[in-house]
């Protein structure tokens, strides 16, 4: 009396079961795919395959290491065996070449290597070998492909390829892999990525049978990182969003039965093509990248890596100096890539010193680099004269004569400084305007110079620009001539090389072998003015350098309309008259 029965004692005083519930779930109960059991895995190893493989591909005896020996394209390669669903296959990147865009393809086939005819594979994984059927592929990221970052990638039973760099969390990569065929792995050695080295596979783990999606994860990552100027995302990320949030909407009705439809070549355009196609006419077919930045920079400058400072900031007064992390060899040739902006014109400052950057303070660098000539240490600085672009790509040199040489897309600008060679030079650079990110591509040496790994010094110039040693004859040139310049006039001729505007395009000073500051040493060095031929010549031209006229010529080629230097054509600011010691 009084009492309440519950359906449970109900049924248990009957001691008979609870009966199910007679309506439907409206949802079905989330079943994940089971691992495919570790014994399934092929017991052969997981090598690259021998024959099958793009042009430029080297291959190491064990088969386990690639290395593309030049350019940024024809190198892919495929697996020599199955990979199963599940299976993991895991790449280290051993190599990086800085000066290209883009980075590795990874991705499977249906089609076997073995009957593939190499002289048939097209340069490009994407979008050339994707655009065929039974191939699948795209691109990594490219701040992801580090070198040393192992990269896993794998296929589920859903026809998904998902990806995972060292340790992190795995990420959607694309779909639409037919599953119900054999599959072996496709790996396109492209751009940035240079060398590979395949390791053992493994089956996927018990915690990454439900990675969290590619699109989810680049979507936090860019808003905590919205300011970070590394972040690019491609126009396959973009085109995969809605694709993927939709997969994430399939996996939680668990909806197995959907076939998955793969991705086109045309919502995978992968423009790095045609810009390193564009690139690889301007530069060498083999670049050296141990030049780096130095650690040492302005305050307003960011490090993205070793070959790359960025600018987030665009104010008046930054202080942007960068510098090489060693000095320049004689007669090497730096290539470098500028980012710029729309909003308004970029200039880069660009100079070579003596003074070794890791003596300086981040404080002690100005936001304009012309002021350094006021330092005791050699300076010489200039800033390219043309609007530049981004894409743009410089190149600079300093040759056995002294001669600072520039070339803008390929286009030479001639010589814009003469400077003092006869010590180690560091390249320095400062970034103005709309200039937000420069990087070192690499650097070259001529054949005659790539036997030696002497820094830029005093051997590459058999004179120095203070002291000349004459021939060794019996004329009164046979005492060393030394250039005896005041304090006044060492500080103007260090104005020579703090020019802004670099050298003047209609100077010829790219058709004179010889260096207004160095002479060649198989050239004679004369002693007679070219003017009057009777008096000695005693009178340095400021500012080309030259000694060819005695101290009452250059005075009054001084005082003439539009004075030009006799051999070089330069225009004469100052005559400085010298005098010899005894």
């Amino acid at each position: 009396m009084g009492g309440q029965i519950t359906r449970n004692t109900f049924y248990d005083s009957l001691n008979g079961p609870f009966p199910a519930a007679p309506h439907r779930f409206h949802h079905k109960p989330k079943r994940y795919p089971p691992i495919q059991p570790c014994g399934n895995l092929s017991s052969f190893p997981l090598q690259f395959h021998p024959s099958t493989k793009g042009s430029q591909i080297i291959m190491d005896l064990s088969q386990r290491t690639v290395k593309r020996q030049a350019s940024f394209c024809n190198a892919i390669t495929f697996s020599n065996r199955r990979i199963a669903v599940y299976e993991q296959v895991r790449l280290k990147i051993t190599k990086k070449q800085c000066c290209w865009s883009g980075a590795l393809r990874l991705g499977f086939t249906s089609r076997d290597p073995s009957r593939i005819n190499p002289d048939n594979l097209p340069k490009y994984a994407c979008p050339d070998l994707v655009s065929q059927s039974g191939f699948w592929a795209k691109a990594l990221p490219e701040e992801l492909s580090n070198e040393g970052n192992v990269i896993s990638f794998w296929v589920d039973k859903k026809g998904r390829v998902f990806y995972r760099i060292n340790n992190s969390n795995p990420m959607l990569f694309f779909s639409g892999v037919h599953v119900a065929e054999p599959l072996w792995a496709l790996i396109d050695v492209y751009g940035l990525t240079r060398g590979v080295q395949l390791l053992d596979s493994e089956m996927v783990p018990l915690n990454c049978l439900r990675p969290r999606s590619y699109a989810a994860t680049r979507r936090s990552s860019a808003r905590r990182n919205s300011h970070d100027p590394r972040l690019t995302i491609s126009l396959c990320d973009l085109s995969l969003q809605q694709q993927e949030m939709q997969l994430e909407e399939e996996d939680d009705e668990g909806d197995e039965e959907e076939q998955l439809q793969p991705l086109s070549s045309t919502s995978c355009h992968v423009p790095q093509n045609s810009q390193n196609s564009q690139q690889c006419l301007l530069l060498p077919g083999h670049l050296d990248t141990d030049l780096q930045f130095h650690t040492i920079h302005g305050l307003h400058v960011t490090a993205l890596d070793k070959h790359t400072v960025a600018r987030p900031d665009h104010r008046g007064d930054e202080r942007t100096l960068v510098f090489t992390s060693r000095p320049m060899h004689c007669s090497e040739i730096v290539f470098v890539k500028v980012k710029a902006g729309a909003s308004r014109a970029g200039s880069l400052s660009y100079g070579v010193t003596s003074c070794n950057p890791a003596t300086l303070r981040p404080t002690d660098l100005p936001s304009n680099p012309e002021s350094l000539v006021d330092r005791k240490e050699f300076w010489a600085v200039c800033r390219v004269a043309v609007q530049l672009h981004s894409g743009d790509i410089l190149s600079f040199v300093v040759n056995a004569e002294g001669e600072l040489m520039m070339s803008h897309n390929g286009s030479s600008a001639g010589m814009a400084l003469c400077v003092d060679n006869s010590r180690p030079l560091w390249m320095f650079y400062g970034l103005h305007g709309s200039i937000t990110q420069l990087r070192i591509l690499g650097s070259s040496l001529p054949l005659d110079h790539q036997g030696s790994s002497v820094p830029s010094s005093p051997s590459c110039s058999p004179n120095t620009p203070t002291t000349l040693c004459s021939r060794s004859s019996g004329s009164n040139l046979n005492t060393t001539l030394n250039i005896s310049l005041n304090s006044s006039l060492n500080s103007n001729y260090s104005t020579l090389f703090s020019t802004s505007t670099g050298i003047n395009p209609s100077s010829p000073f790219s058709s004179h072998p010889h260096s207004p500051t160095f002479p060649s040493s198989s050239s004679s060095w004369s002693d007679e003015c070219t003017i009057c031929y009777e008096n000695m010549v005693d009178t340095v031209l400021y500012a080309c350098g030259h000694m060819c006229l005695c101290y009452a010529c250059g005075l009054k080629l001084k005082k003439m309309a539009n004075a030009c230097c006799p051999i070089c054509r330069r225009t004469i600011k100052d005559i400085i008259k010298t005098y010899r010691s005894t």
